[in-house]
Protein backbone atom coordinates (compact mmCIF):
# COMPACT_ATOMS: atom_id res chain seq x y z
CA UNK A 1 0.00 0.00 0.00
CA UNK A 2 1.16 3.60 -0.29
CA UNK A 3 1.67 5.48 2.18
CA UNK A 4 0.73 8.76 1.44
CA UNK A 5 -2.60 9.79 -0.82
CA UNK A 6 -1.35 11.00 -4.99
CA UNK A 7 -1.16 14.94 -4.14
CA UNK A 8 -4.39 16.98 -5.91
CA UNK A 9 -7.16 14.65 -4.26
CA UNK A 10 -9.52 16.33 -2.15
CA UNK A 11 -12.52 14.84 0.08
CA UNK A 12 -15.59 15.57 -1.53
CA UNK A 13 -17.93 18.39 -0.33
CA UNK A 14 -21.57 18.19 -0.16
CA UNK A 15 -23.58 20.79 -1.70
CA UNK A 16 -27.30 19.50 -0.80
CA UNK A 17 -28.31 18.76 2.75
CA UNK A 18 -31.84 17.43 3.65
CA UNK A 19 -32.79 15.55 6.90
CA UNK A 20 -33.64 11.30 6.62
CA UNK A 21 -36.05 10.30 8.99
CA UNK A 22 -38.10 7.04 9.31
CA UNK A 23 -41.61 6.97 9.21
CA UNK A 24 -41.63 4.24 12.22
CA UNK A 25 -39.26 5.54 14.89
CA UNK A 26 -38.32 1.94 15.83
CA UNK A 27 -36.19 1.60 12.27
CA UNK A 28 -33.70 4.34 13.73
CA UNK A 29 -31.17 1.72 13.77
CA UNK A 30 -31.48 0.07 10.75
CA UNK A 31 -31.79 3.80 9.13
CA UNK A 32 -28.27 4.41 10.73
CA UNK A 33 -26.76 0.66 9.74
CA UNK A 34 -27.66 1.11 5.83
CA UNK A 35 -26.14 4.35 5.76
CA UNK A 36 -23.06 2.82 7.04
CA UNK A 37 -23.38 0.16 4.71
CA UNK A 38 -23.98 2.84 1.60
CA UNK A 39 -21.09 4.53 2.83
CA UNK A 40 -18.61 2.30 2.05
CA UNK A 41 -19.36 2.21 -1.73
CA UNK A 42 -20.27 6.44 -2.27
CA UNK A 43 -17.97 8.49 -0.90
CA UNK A 44 -19.76 11.31 -1.90
CA UNK A 45 -22.73 10.88 1.17
CA UNK A 46 -22.33 12.75 4.24
CA UNK A 47 -24.49 12.02 7.18
CA UNK A 48 -24.74 12.89 10.89
CA UNK A 49 -27.32 12.15 13.55
CA UNK A 50 -30.16 14.80 13.86
CA UNK A 51 -33.00 15.15 16.25
CA UNK A 52 -36.43 17.04 15.40
CA UNK A 53 -39.53 17.62 18.10
CA UNK A 54 -41.66 16.84 14.93
CA UNK A 55 -40.01 13.43 13.36
CA UNK A 56 -38.14 12.04 16.03
CA UNK A 57 -34.53 10.36 15.29
CA UNK A 58 -32.56 10.82 12.36
CA UNK A 59 -29.92 11.86 10.18
CA UNK A 60 -28.80 15.19 8.14
CA UNK A 61 -27.07 13.96 4.92
CA UNK A 62 -25.50 15.50 2.21
CA UNK A 63 -25.35 15.32 -1.03
CA UNK A 64 -23.69 16.06 -4.41
CA UNK A 65 -26.84 17.35 -5.88
CA UNK A 66 -30.64 16.81 -5.85
CA UNK A 67 -30.36 13.82 -8.11
CA UNK A 68 -28.04 12.22 -5.86
CA UNK A 69 -30.11 12.81 -2.83
CA UNK A 70 -33.37 11.11 -4.45
CA UNK A 71 -30.70 8.35 -5.47
CA UNK A 72 -29.65 7.37 -2.21
CA UNK A 73 -33.22 7.96 -0.65
CA UNK A 74 -33.90 5.32 -3.73
CA UNK A 75 -31.53 3.16 -2.61
CA UNK A 76 -32.14 3.38 1.07
CA UNK A 77 -36.16 2.79 0.14
CA UNK A 78 -35.62 -0.88 -2.31
CA UNK A 79 -32.49 -2.41 -0.51
CA UNK A 80 -33.23 -2.01 3.03
CA UNK A 81 -36.71 -2.05 2.95
CA UNK A 82 -37.00 1.39 5.00
CA UNK A 83 -39.88 4.02 4.92
CA UNK A 84 -38.72 7.31 4.57
CA UNK A 85 -39.29 10.98 5.23
CA UNK A 86 -37.08 13.90 3.54
CA UNK A 87 -37.24 17.32 4.87
CA UNK A 88 -36.60 20.63 2.45
CA UNK A 89 -33.21 20.85 0.89
CA UNK A 90 -30.96 23.16 1.77
CA UNK A 91 -27.10 24.36 1.54
CA UNK A 92 -24.37 25.74 3.65
CA UNK A 93 -24.42 29.02 4.74
CA UNK A 94 -21.49 31.16 5.79
CA UNK A 95 -22.41 33.00 9.32
CA UNK A 96 -20.85 35.93 10.67
CA UNK A 97 -21.64 36.58 14.67
CA UNK A 98 -21.42 39.80 16.03
CA UNK A 99 -18.95 38.09 18.10
CA UNK A 100 -16.62 38.30 14.97
CA UNK A 101 -17.18 34.07 14.59
CA UNK A 102 -18.04 32.12 11.43
CA UNK A 103 -19.49 29.40 11.48
CA UNK A 104 -20.95 27.36 8.55
CA UNK A 105 -24.91 26.51 8.81
CA UNK A 106 -26.85 24.03 6.65
CA UNK A 107 -29.39 23.18 9.15
CA UNK A 108 -31.70 25.74 9.67
CA UNK A 109 -32.34 25.21 13.42
CA UNK A 110 -28.60 25.94 13.77
CA UNK A 111 -29.12 29.30 12.37
CA UNK A 112 -28.13 31.70 15.62
CA UNK A 113 -30.93 34.30 16.95
CA UNK A 114 -31.05 37.30 14.40
CA UNK A 115 -29.64 39.36 17.35
CA UNK A 116 -26.49 37.81 17.17
CA UNK A 117 -26.02 37.77 13.16
CA UNK A 118 -23.82 40.26 11.42
CA UNK A 119 -23.92 38.79 8.22
CA UNK A 120 -24.69 35.53 6.58
CA UNK A 121 -23.50 34.87 2.97
CA UNK A 122 -24.84 31.97 0.68
CA UNK A 123 -23.17 29.81 -1.85
CA UNK A 124 -22.98 31.01 -5.62
CA UNK A 125 -22.57 29.34 -8.69
CA UNK A 126 -20.99 30.42 -11.99
CA UNK A 127 -23.49 29.17 -15.03
CA UNK A 128 -23.35 28.76 -18.41
CA UNK A 129 -26.16 28.74 -20.72
CA UNK A 130 -26.57 27.93 -24.39
CA UNK A 131 -29.83 28.37 -26.37
CA UNK A 132 -31.28 28.98 -29.28
CA UNK A 133 -31.89 32.42 -29.31
CA UNK A 134 -35.50 33.12 -29.44
CA UNK A 135 -35.49 31.77 -25.80
CA UNK A 136 -33.23 35.28 -25.15
CA UNK A 137 -35.89 36.96 -23.31
CA UNK A 138 -37.67 33.53 -21.09
CA UNK A 139 -33.95 32.59 -20.11
CA UNK A 140 -33.64 36.13 -18.83
CA UNK A 141 -36.75 36.28 -16.85
CA UNK A 142 -36.02 33.00 -15.29
CA UNK A 143 -32.73 34.17 -14.21
CA UNK A 144 -33.56 37.51 -12.87
CA UNK A 145 -36.54 35.90 -11.10
CA UNK A 146 -33.94 33.40 -9.34
CA UNK A 147 -31.96 36.27 -8.11
CA UNK A 148 -29.19 35.98 -10.94
CA UNK A 149 -26.53 38.50 -11.70
CA UNK A 150 -25.82 38.01 -15.45
CA UNK A 151 -21.82 38.42 -16.11
CA UNK A 152 -22.24 38.10 -19.85
CA UNK A 153 -24.20 37.32 -22.84
CA UNK A 154 -22.48 36.31 -26.53
CA UNK A 155 -23.96 34.97 -29.98
CA UNK A 156 -21.68 32.36 -30.96
CA UNK A 157 -24.03 32.30 -34.36
CA UNK A 158 -26.89 34.11 -35.33
CA UNK A 159 -29.46 30.74 -34.16
CA UNK A 160 -27.53 30.60 -30.97
CA UNK A 161 -26.45 32.69 -27.87
CA UNK A 162 -24.35 31.96 -24.42
CA UNK A 163 -25.14 33.13 -21.19
CA UNK A 164 -23.10 33.63 -18.29
CA UNK A 165 -24.97 34.30 -15.01
CA UNK A 166 -23.66 33.91 -10.96
CA UNK A 167 -26.85 32.56 -9.26
CA UNK A 168 -27.22 31.45 -5.40
CA UNK A 169 -26.99 27.64 -5.35
CA UNK A 170 -30.31 27.55 -3.25
CA UNK A 171 -32.36 28.70 -6.45
CA UNK A 172 -30.65 26.41 -8.46
CA UNK A 173 -30.76 23.09 -6.48
CA UNK A 174 -34.47 22.82 -6.52
CA UNK A 175 -36.33 22.79 -10.13
CA UNK A 176 -34.20 25.53 -12.15
CA UNK A 177 -33.10 22.66 -14.48
CA UNK A 178 -36.60 21.47 -14.87
CA UNK A 179 -37.57 25.43 -15.24
CA UNK A 180 -35.31 25.81 -17.68
CA UNK A 181 -35.68 22.48 -19.99
CA UNK A 182 -39.86 23.82 -19.98
CA UNK A 183 -39.44 27.09 -20.99
CA UNK A 184 -36.95 26.06 -23.87
CA UNK A 185 -38.85 23.34 -25.32
CA UNK A 186 -35.92 21.49 -23.86
CA UNK A 187 -33.27 22.69 -26.42
CA UNK A 188 -31.13 24.70 -23.40
CA UNK A 189 -28.63 23.40 -21.97
CA UNK A 190 -26.40 24.30 -18.78
CA UNK A 191 -23.04 24.19 -17.15
CA UNK A 192 -21.83 25.27 -13.41
CA UNK A 193 -18.76 25.81 -11.14
CA UNK A 194 -18.98 26.68 -7.80
CA UNK A 195 -18.40 30.69 -7.14
CA UNK A 196 -17.44 31.32 -3.57
CA UNK A 197 -20.18 32.74 -1.24
CA UNK A 198 -21.62 36.73 -1.55
CA UNK A 199 -23.43 38.27 1.48
CA UNK A 200 -27.35 38.45 1.13
CA UNK A 201 -30.44 39.72 3.64
CA UNK A 202 -31.47 35.88 4.69
CA UNK A 203 -34.04 35.01 6.93
CA UNK A 204 -35.14 31.72 8.60
CA UNK A 205 -38.48 30.80 8.16
CA UNK A 206 -40.54 28.80 10.85
CA UNK A 207 -43.59 27.09 10.35
CA UNK A 208 -45.93 26.41 13.26
CA UNK A 209 -48.62 23.64 13.43
CA UNK A 210 -51.35 24.32 15.97
CA UNK A 211 -48.99 26.42 17.76
CA UNK A 212 -45.71 24.32 17.96
CA UNK A 213 -42.91 25.31 15.43
CA UNK A 214 -41.62 22.38 13.38
CA UNK A 215 -38.60 22.31 12.83
CA UNK A 216 -38.23 19.87 10.00
CA UNK A 217 -40.43 22.76 7.83
CA UNK A 218 -37.86 25.18 8.64
CA UNK A 219 -35.67 27.10 5.87
CA UNK A 220 -33.49 29.93 5.20
CA UNK A 221 -34.79 31.92 2.20
CA UNK A 222 -34.42 35.35 1.12
CA UNK A 223 -35.83 38.04 2.94
CA UNK A 224 -37.58 39.21 0.04
CA UNK A 225 -39.48 35.67 -0.61
CA UNK A 226 -39.93 35.27 3.22
CA UNK A 227 -43.82 35.25 2.91
CA UNK A 228 -44.36 33.20 0.02
CA UNK A 229 -42.54 30.55 1.03
CA UNK A 230 -44.60 30.26 4.43
CA UNK A 231 -47.93 30.85 2.05
CA UNK A 232 -46.51 28.27 -0.22
CA UNK A 233 -45.62 25.34 2.64
CA UNK A 234 -48.55 26.47 4.83
CA UNK A 235 -50.75 25.45 1.42
CA UNK A 236 -49.12 22.15 0.83
CA UNK A 237 -49.75 21.04 4.80
CA UNK A 238 -53.59 22.06 4.52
Amino acid sequence: PATEPLPGYKDVKPMVFAGLFPTDSDEYPELRDALERLKLNDAALFYEPETSQALGFGFRCGFLGLLHMEIVRERLEREFDLSLIATAPSVEYEVETTAGEMLSVHNPSSLPPPTEIEQISEPQLRMTILSPAEYVGTIMELCLSRRGEQLGMEYLSPERVEFTYRLPLAEVVIDFFDALKSRTQGYASLDYDTDGYLPAELVRVDIMLSGETVDAFSAIVHKERSYEYGRRTAEKLK
